[in-house]
């Protein structure tokens, strides 16, 4: 064991020595200032405001949640005594609200089909009595047309019908009938009709569809039917609610 009386130590160590330990002390509480400086968490930093403009600046903040893309599926030409039902049953099964206009030569005998759209509901719009062209017809006619269609979904319903699709999308804004009609036409054309085609169909849909889109189709074809529920299968995987036409129109 080394006996510390026998060691002598110079003053000019002993001032060295206390100059560079001072020197450690010094730059350790810098290091240790910068260290805590750099760990400053983002929200303290957030909430400082720039000297140059006095605005406080949010860093990060959480972004809340953005709310479900809406779009609506309409179909024309009901209702069918039996793929219009096949179509209300997918729907009840996906919770899901469609918009139906309804041409008046195919109620008769599908009372309760209409009906069930109301319970459940739908949308039920009018598509005139034969799916003419309003515009070729003189305003008699056409509010006829109109009119009678509306009367025999009420007395089904015993809701008033306030929406219109004029066939071919050709509406008469100078039509005058007892009951002001609000039209509603479409910003995807399916062309379901032609194709009769499932497969074609979604594949039309899922490419072109976009928030607030409206869909055309006609709950006539069994592909139509098969096509649309895949079709809301797809797009509510992606975060679209399916809604009646009129929320869309409306907003």
């Amino acid at each position: 064991m080394r006996n510390r009386d026998s060691q002598t130590f110079p003053a000019w160590k002993k001032g060295l020595l206390t100059a560079v330990l001072g020197l450690t002390a010094v730059l350790s509480a810098a290091a240790a200032r910068e260290f805590f400086l750099t760990e400053e968490t983002d929200e303290s930093a957030g909430i400082r405001a720039e000297e140059s403009t006095g605005e406080t600046v949010p860093v990060q903040a959480e972004a809340e949640p953005l709310e479900n893309r809406k779009i609506a599926l309409t179909f024309d030409d009901g209702p069918h005594p039996y793929y219009t039902e096949q179509l209300l049953d997918g729907l009840a099964e996906r919770g899901v609200k469609a918009t139906f206009f309804l041409l008046g030569c195919n109620i008769e005998g599908n009372e309760d089909v209409v009906r069930r759209m109301a319970e459940e509901g739908h949308l039920i719009g009018n598509h005139t009595w034969y799916h003419v062209d309003i515009t070729t017809l003189s305003q008699e006619d056409a509010c006829a047309e109109i009119q009678d269609t509306s009367r025999k979904i009420t007395e089904i319903t015993g809701q008033p019908v306030e929406y219109v699709r004029p066939p071919f999308g050709n509406w008469n804004k100078e039509l005058e009938c007892e009951v002001m009609m609000i039209p509603i036409f479409w910003s995807v054309d399916t062309l379901d009709w032609s194709t009769e085609n499932a497969d074609l169909i979604v594949q039309e849909v899922i490419s072109e569809a976009e928030e607030n889109d409206i869909i055309l189709m006609h709950d006539s074809y069994k592909s139509t039917v098969e096509a649309a529920l895949r079709i809301i299968d797809l797009l509510q995987a992606e975060g679209y609610e399916f809604v009646t036409a009129d929320e869309l129109i409306l907003e």
